[in-house]
């Protein structure tokens, strides 16, 4: 068992903030201008993907990079944060509070850094974080286990002692190789992929749902959960 204290460390996008629809309508744009004609398969692909920037530089047919990309959009998100647009999913805001009673918390993203602060000043949330991971700061993105990892150095705890809570089955799958456990909030209430399903400590439909289940994994001892072995609570 680990030992206390606790801390967590929350996905942004999807999890904490409304925003997979607002990244596609933006990466759209971006490709609508450099000779692509968006698909819906491009707005899943997206979804959880931490090499997001590289992926929407190849659907153009111009002559862009990664670099071009994550400026672009990011100029775009970010202003949409500053006028009001971007909106903390409903619970969102409490369950941050909820963890940051228990302990740390941190936020380990795919997002621009730029990006990650507009919407954390903008939730009230900025001052809040003791560890803040984003796009540019790792190699290997989700779900490779490295954003994880690394939050969990900053915050000075072994990752076992760390909760993480994501919606996407890439950042599941991240925290899980970290060794974090996991609390799944699966954005739409999505069905996770077969090979996900059983790596979630606790599973809920919403923040609203998970704030029960967060209060209750970080108020006790934290194990991942092993293979084989069930995962824990479900909501």
């Amino acid at each position: 068992m680990s030992a206390s204290p606790r801390a967590t460390v929350f996905d942004l996008d999807d999890t904490l903030i409304d925003t997979g629809d607002a990244w596609s309508r933006v990466c759209a744009d971006f490709t609508a201008r450099h000779g692509h004609s968006w698909r819906p398969q491009d707005g899943i692909a997206l979804h959880g993907n931490g090499h997001w920037a590289s992926y929407v530089a190849g659907l153009c047919t111009d002559p862009v990079d990664a670099a071009d990309v994550v400026e672009a959009c990011t100029d775009v998100m970010a202003e949409a944060c500053a006028a009001g647009r971007i909106r903390a999913l409903p619970g969102a805001v409490e369950l941050f509070r909820e963890a940051g009673r228990h302990g740390p918390v941190g936020v380990a993203t795919a997002s621009p850094r730029r990006f990650v602060l507009a919407a954390l000043e903008h939730l009230g949330l900025a001052d809040d974080v003791t560890a803040l991971v984003c796009g540019e700061d790792v190699t290997r993105a989700k779900p490779a286990p490295d954003p994880y990892l690394r939050a969990a150095e900053a915050i000075g705890l072994p990752p076992s002692c760390c909760l993480a809570v994501e919606d996407s089955p890439n950042g599941i799958r991240s925290a899980a190789a970290a060794g974090m456990p996991v609390l799944a909030i699966p954005r739409d209430r999505m069905e996770l992929p077969a090979d996900v399903a059983d790596l979630p400590l606790a599973q809920a439909p919403d923040a609203a749902h998970a704030l029960p289940l967060l209060t209750r994994l970080l108020a006790r001892d934290l194990e991942p959960a092993l293979p084989g072995r069930p995962a824990g609570p479900a909501g």
